[in-house]
């Protein structure tokens, strides 16, 4: 027999459901602006090097004193997000991101561009944990691995975006300012829709039909009767944080990102030192990996939701693709140094970051389908700073490789190495109990 909260999700279910799709859209918005924005420095990045003279090493620390801004705001974003509630945290973010994105236009020289990321990072760290914060408040658990995978999936889309935007921009003007400016408007606007369209919850918004309301209060009854939160209440985030499983998918974590932080900042510089692809062809093949990075992370969603779906053990489908997924990305990955034709470089890269971007939603979902909601902010935040200090790491260690070795394969080689130290920690470490399961 149905339990009383699991027959009520299937009641509620049949009402009309359109305002979390709203809710999903703007979010996907949001963060499709995030990677566009954090893309266009490593897009102008030949430019930059260039007028101010800049060496690799400088540039790369650059790219990397954002992270310092973002890793540590990963997690305050988290926890701000779990007392005050997202969208106020991630409306400010939006605002203050949009400003300094306008405000790279001003850099004039080395140290005020280290000044202008630093605070730019600052704003664009929360959008992790608040999204993952937003989309367990709107969707019931059944529906997150496909919000995730949307809403976190749009971020390659920002890439896919904004790689020819802002290399059309400069080709067609001149000038790697532009770009930047563009950008910053459409983020105040962008941070004027979000306030407009989201609340906290279903039952907090004034266009939210009953039923919704009541599927998110069922689905919250259900996941407070399950094994992962005894008694109905939950531990404080230090408990959670040192659970196995959570720092397993920490490091793991940092693998992915050290990857993707490596292609973010370095591939478009790459294709036009090493391969000699000139900016206006930047602006096709350097989109070719960003689009297949959308089909990976929203098909990855989809997919765990369907495993899990037929075999009741979410926590498994989550951890099967991140161990799928880490080991073919680390083997391409190795080969892309070697290659000898920019099509074949540019093939392998985007291959990497299909199977990257394939196991991006599991991270998340890692958490979600295993933390009660009232602490979900902070844990998602602490495991997005520990991937997010590859940021710090990455960057900045490529950039001296090359300086000192003039070798891309190196680099490459490092970023495979990474990858596999988080597939042994998921495949020992990795095990956990979902939600859902008994």
């Amino acid at each position: 027999m149905a339990s009383p909260g699991k027959l009520a999700v299937s009641t509620a279910s049949t009402g009309v459901m359109r305002i979390r799709w709203a809710v999903l859209a703007i979010t996907a918005g949001v963060l499709i602006l995030n990677y566009a924005d954090r893309s266009a420095l490593g897009v102008a990045g030949a430019s930059i090097i260039h007028e101010f003279n800049l060496t690799k090493t400088e540039f790369g620390l650059i790219s990397s004193i954002f992270f310092v801004g973002y890793a540590p705001f990963c997690f305050v974003g988290g926890w701000l997000a779990d007392k005050y509630g997202p969208r106020a945290v991630m409306g400010a973010a939006v605002g203050w991101w949009s400003i300094f994105t306008g405000l790279t236009a001003a850099g004039a020289g080395y140290v005020s561009f280290l000044i202008i990321r630093l605070l730019f990072g600052l704003g664009e760290g929360p959008q992790g944990s608040v999204t993952i914060k937003t989309m367990r408040n709107w969707f019931p658990q059944k529906q997150m691995g496909l919000a995730v995978g949307i809403s976190q999936g749009s971020t390659p889309l920002g890439g896919l975006i904004g790689t020819p935007l802002v290399a059309g921009l400069i080709a067609y003007n001149g000038d790697w300012r532009l770009p930047f400016i563009v950008l910053g408007v459409i983020g105040i606007l962008m941070t004027i829709g979000w306030f407009v369209i989201v609340r906290d919850t279903p039952g907090q918004h004034p266009w939210a039909g009953q039923a919704e309301v009541d599927e998110m209060k069922a689905d919250a009854a259900v996941v407070a009767q399950s094994p992962a939160s005894p008694g109905g209440a939950p531990h404080s985030v230090g408990y959670y944080i040192r659970q196995p499983h959570v720092l397993a998918t920490s490091i793991a974590f940092f693998g992915y990102a050290w990857v993707l932080y490596t292609f973010l900042s370095w591939f478009p510089v790459y294709l036009v030192e090493a391969r000699g692809v000139n900016i206006k062809e930047v602006a096709i093949v350097g989109a070719l990996p960003w689009a297949l990075g959308v089909l990976g992370y929203m098909l990855g969603g989809v997919l765990t939701d369907w495993i899990a779906a037929r075999t009741g053990r979410p926590a498994a489908a989550r951890r099967g693709v991140i161990l799928v997924g880490l080991v073919g990305t680390a083997a391409l990955l190795a080969g892309v140094g070697y290659v000898e034709t920019i099509t074949a470089a540019v093939l392998l890269m985007s291959g990497v970051i299909f199977l990257l971007y394939l196991t991006g939603a599991q991270y998340f979902l890692m958490i979600s389908d295993t933390i009660p909601g009232e602490k979900l902010g902070g844990v998602v935040g602490f495991v997005h700073l520990i991937a997010n200090t590859s940021g710090i790491l990455a960057p900045l260690i490529v950039g001296v490789i090359v300086d000192q070795t003039k070798s891309w394969v190196l680099t490459f080689g490092l970023s495979a190495a990474i990858c596999i130290v988080g597939v042994v920690a998921v495949g020992v470490w990795g095990r956990a109990r979902s939600l859902t399961e008994a």
